[in-house]
């Protein structure tokens, strides 16, 4: 059935400085569902929600309330209330004072306070705390007052920032499923941020998990987990085997040299894929019934299952199962086709291509000096004439981070890490263009760092006239 859109956020852009912090957003955010913003730190989920609530102004775009267009209207005109992750609750006030602050502004009749007041205690589980000091609450009971404050002025959305960042584990636990309850009574739409996957699935009817800016994908929490949109989301939601592929045809994929039988369609002959197997979705069993066959290499007790590490054609793969296998024993890995997902890859090209003209070269030296996005950059071991065009493929093992801190290209920004069972795949952005790197070193994403070329690992062609090149 339709649901009524509450709010829409259309294109919206925002940077600071020379950095985009959002890049095109739109999203369409329900009545009376409970959404969350989902992604890594600086992704850009608190800077949407600010844009909602009204404290920052979008540099372009549109921000609809009830189809109205509601960009110059300040926070306290908005029919919206946010939670922050520090409450920012009074502490000279006790818990009722503080929840009747807002409708005290309102200049509301005492008996209208009371009532309000009184029901929204109620509803948070906080009935007989009206005396309490703030300071003298849990951080649950502090959490939920914050709640009641937002609430008890009958707001149509209330934005949540990451509001369980500073409880302990059990008792945020135990807070996920208060807050959706509250939400459930109240009936309002709440907007919740948090870089936690585990919050999202539990209390979301959707998620949009975003990624430097952008949106990667929106869906219900089962959605998302078990139809990942790409390497990112997959990566991002829980664990996952996430494998280079290549889609042989309709139903047939090819990764670790093994072709195994999936149930997607639609990719082509041939292409390249990212493929995501879940840890639970790997049966064990006898080596001589499955073709991907493996050595047990780590085994760790969770809990409610042992988590296997288990090397397979050089690629290494994580097994969830009730039953532990031994070091050193050799195990097949049997999968439900149905379990396979296939992804198209985020960064299609398998390697960098590198126009360029040589700008100078010297013939005692053996070497040729280029231009890579205004940087004069040496190839060792490589004479060309001055003014020769060349057609460079670097492939993803040829780019380094540089660890002296001085590279071929500085400042390049790390856009995403994705473990792919034998190295890491990072996807770098320069000033011009994106990068494919592999590498066996961890990297933070969302920072800068600068990146070297390894030509000795490139191949190179010369370019002779128009479409035409030969390889040297």
């Amino acid at each position: 059935m339709d649901r009524k859109t509450i709010v829409s956020l259309r294109n919206i852009f925002f940077d600071y400085g020379n950095e985009v912090i959002l890049n095109g957003i739109n999203l369409d955010i329900y009545d009376k569902e409970f959404i969350t913003l989902l992604g890594p730190s600086g992704c850009g989920k608190t800077t949407t929600l600010r844009i909602i609530g009204g404290f920052i102004d979008p540099k372009s775009g549109d921000v609809f309330f009830d189809d109205e267009r509601i960009n110059d209207i300040p926070p306290h005109k908005r029919n919206v209330n946010t939670v922050f992750q520090k409450y920012a609750l009074f502490p000279h006030l006790n818990v009722y004072d503080n929840i009747a602050f807002g409708l005290r502004l309102k200049k509301m009749s005492k008996r209208e306070i009371e009532n309000k007041v009184k029901h929204m205690l109620a509803i948070v589980d906080l009935k007989g705390y009206e005396k309490r000091k703030i300071n003298n609450l849990s951080g649950g009971q502090q959490q939920r007052v914050a709640i009641a404050r937002a609430l008890v002025c009958d707001p149509d959305v209330v934005l949540l920032d990451e509001p369980l960042g500073a409880l302990d584990l059990k008792l945020r636990k135990d807070m996920q499923i208060e807050l959706k309850q509250i939400q459930q009574k109240t009936k309002k739409t709440f907007v919740y941020v948090t870089h936690d996957q585990e919050e999202a699935l539990t209390m979301s009817d959707r998620v949009v998990v975003m990624n430097n800016g952008s949106i990667a994908q929106i869906g219900t929490p089962t959605d998302i987990y078990n139809e990942p949109a790409n390497a990112f989301v997959a990566d991002f939601i829980g664990e996952a085997n996430i494998i280079n592929g290549t889609m042989i045809d309709d139903c047939r994929v090819r990764i670790i040299g093994q072709e195994v039988t999936c149930v997607d369609k639609g990719f082509g002959k041939n292409t390249p894929v990212d493929v995501v197997i879940r840890p639970e979705d790997i049966s064990v069993v006898a080596p001589e019934h499955s073709t991907l066959v493996g050595v047990v290499e780590d085994v760790v007790f969770k809990g409610v299952h042992y988590e296997m590490s288990v090397k397979c054609n050089k690629c290494q793969w994580i097994i969830h199962s009730t039953v532990a296998q031994k070091i050193g024993s050799t195990i097949g890995m049997s999968v439900d086709p149905f379990n396979i997902h296939i992804m198209p890859k985020m960064f299609f090209l398998p390697n960098n291509e590198i126009f360029t003209t040589v700008l100078y070269s010297d013939a005692d030296a053996n070497t040729s000096t280029i231009s890579i996005e205004g940087n004069e950059i040496e190839i060792p071991e490589c004479y060309y004439e001055e003014g020769t065009k060349l057609h460079i493929i670097l492939p993803p093992d040829g780019l380094h981070i540089a660890g002296d801190g001085v590279g071929d290209l500085d400042e390049v920004y790390i856009e995403s890490v994705i473990w792919k069972g034998e190295h890491n795949e990072i996807i770098l952005e320069s000033d011009e263009r994106k990068w494919l790197m592999q590498s066996d070193q961890d990297e933070q994403v969302a920072t800068y760092a600068p990146i070297s070329f390894d030509f000795s690992k490139a191949t190179i062609y010369v370019v002779e006239g128009e479409g035409e090149a030969d390889e040297d």
